[in-house]
This record gives C-alpha cells, sequence and structure tokens, in this order.
C-alpha cells in the first residue's frame, strides 16, 4: 500500500494552513529585503536572480522530468508565465511601499473571487475593493505615481493566474517536480531584462549570496508551501489566507525599511483585505 500522502498531508504534520500563512510572512518579508537590493542589482536584476536561483535550488531539490504531453507541459508554461508577471511587482516597488504594492497585488485573487460568483452580495465586496483602490489612488486619497500602480497591476493579473492555475499544476504531480519547471521557464522569461538591465552586477558574490537568500525566502519556501497546503485544502481557504498579505507586507515595509503608510492607505488596506476575505468566504458557503 503506498504512503505518498504523509508529505502532502504536512510538512512533518504541520496543519495546512499554517503552511499558507508561513508562505505569506515568508513572500513579504522576502520582497522587502529584495526592495534593500535594488540599489546594487536593480529591480530586474532582483527579480531575475530570484526566480533563477529558486528554480537552481528546486531542479535539484525535486530533479524533475519534462512530463509527457503538450497538455501538462503548456500548463507549466502557462504556470510560470504567471509566475513571472506576479514578479513585475518588484518594478512597482521603486515606486511604492510594500505594503501598497502588495495591497494592489490581492486585487487579482479578489478578482478571481468575485467573477467565480454572481450573487447580489458580491456587489458588496466588489464596492469595498474599489473604496480600498480609490482611498490608494483616485480622488479620495493622495495620489500614487501611476507607474507603480500600473506594475502592480500586472501582478495583481499573474497573481490572480497563479491562483487559478496552482491547484490544476500541483494535481500533475505528488511532489514538487511540476513547480521547479515552472520556476524554471519563468526564470528563462525574466533572466534576459535582469542582465540588460544589470550585466555583471548580478555576478558579483555578495549579491548572488543575497539573491540566494531572497530566492529560497521569497520563491522556494512559499510557493513550496502553498503548493503543498493546496493539495490538502480548497483553493478557497487558500485565497482567505493569502489576504492578509497586503497587512504583513505593511509589516515588513516598516520593520526592514522604516515604511509608514498614510491613515487613508492603512484604511485602503483594510478594506481591500476586509472585501478579499469577504469574497472568498461567502463564495465558499
Amino acid at each position: 500500500m503506498k504512503t505518498s500522502t504523509p508529505l502532502r498531508r504536512s510538512a512533518t504534520g504541520v496543519p495546512p494552513f499554517l503552511l499558507v500563512l508561513g508562505a505569506v510572512v515568508s513572500v513579504q518579508f522576502g520582497q522587502a529585503f529584495g526592495k534593500q537590493l535594488f540599489s546594487a542589482a536593480g529591480p530586474l536584476g532582483v527579480a531575475a536572480l530570484r526566480l533563477s536561483l529558486a528554480a537552481a535550488v528546486l531542479l535539484v531539490l525535486w530533479r524533475p522530468q519534462i512530463p509527457p504531453g503538450w497538455r501538462s507541459r503548456g500548463l507549466i508554461i502557462a504556470f510560470g508565465a504567471a509566475i513571472a508577471a506576479m514578479n513585475v511587482v518588484y518594478l512597482a516597488l521603486p515606486h511604492l511601499p510594500v505594503g501598497v504594492a502588495s495591497t494592489l497585488q490581492m486585487l487579482g485573487p479578489l478578482s478571481v473571487a468575485l467573477l467565480a460568483s454572481r450573487r447580489p452580495r458580491d456587489v458588496l465586496w466588489a464596492a469595498l475593493a474599489t473604496l480600498g483602490v480609490l482611498l490608494f489612488c483616485g480622488p479620495i486619497g493622495a495620489p500614487l505615481p501611476a507607474i507603480g500602480v500600473a506594475l502592480a497591476l500586472v501582478s495583481a493579473a499573474g497573481m490572480g493566474c497563479y491562483l487559478l492555475l496552482s491547484h490544476r499544476v500541483g494535481s500533475l504531480s505528488s511532489d514538487g517536480s511540476p513547480l521547479a519547471l515552472a520556476v524554471a521557464c519563468a526564470a528563462v522569461i525574466a533572466l534576459p531584462f535582469g542582465i540588460v538591465e544589470s550585466g555583471t552586477a548580478l555576478l558579483s558574490p555578495a549579491v548572488l549570496l543575497a539573491g540566494l537568500g531572497i530566492a529560497v525566502l521569497s520563491a522556494v519556501v512559499p510557493y513550496s508551501l502553498e503548493m503543498a497546503a493546496l493539495r490538502r485544502i480548497p483553493p478557497r481557504v487558500v485565497g482567505v489566507l493569502q489576504s492578509l498579505e497586503p497587512a504583513v507586507g505593511a509589516a515588513a515595509g516598516l520593520l526592514l525599511l522604516s515604511e509608514l503608510l498614510a491613515p487613508s492607505q492603512v484604511v485602503a488596506l483594510g478594506c481591500v483585505t476586509a472585501a478579499s476575505i469577504g469574497a472568498v468566504l461567502t463564495r465558499a458557503r
């Protein structure tokens, strides 16, 4: 009798909701550390290092084989493209605080949850999310740089696609092989842009070491924890827990970068977080 499920049941018995919370904390603090490296490698360079080194670690760890069939391969490539799009948030971070960028990112999963249901009550969550956006960058709140908002919304679209595809990709294998291949695809997309921006700075031992730490903290650990959790709990539950990312991102920005949010931005963060939690919970019911 096969017992291939212990890893899926836990990383040694850890409840799945703790895996998701661990992923949330890891990715947000990893992003804040990545922002600290911009002066040495630039946003594109940091994103390229993050994905390339994460891919290297995951490929060594899982030693995946290319799956048979174009359907499975296409799914992995699409998942890799979604991961690459999520990393556009690094281009937004020079213009936005980490907490603001993370909040705008959550509009992707929130849109997925709202579009999956046409119940009248979802209008409330859409209105709450819209209020949050207006408090951030509309006539109600202080204006944000348009380029930063646009880049964060591209990342949000990638995050929405990531959530839609992650459960299907996780079902391709009981281990992390599909994830390793998808991150490698994302690295292939991002690396040329990083080389163009940063050149030989990416080969500096100090930058490589810092990049490896960021890759592990913001990619290897959270992606692996999320994939393990998604094999055991529905995506809607993961979506509720991921709704905490803006708050954790704001905390990471404050602790590591001394980024203070304006009162209206704090209220906006709360609106988007509440809308995301409410949309996923009411859909679950």
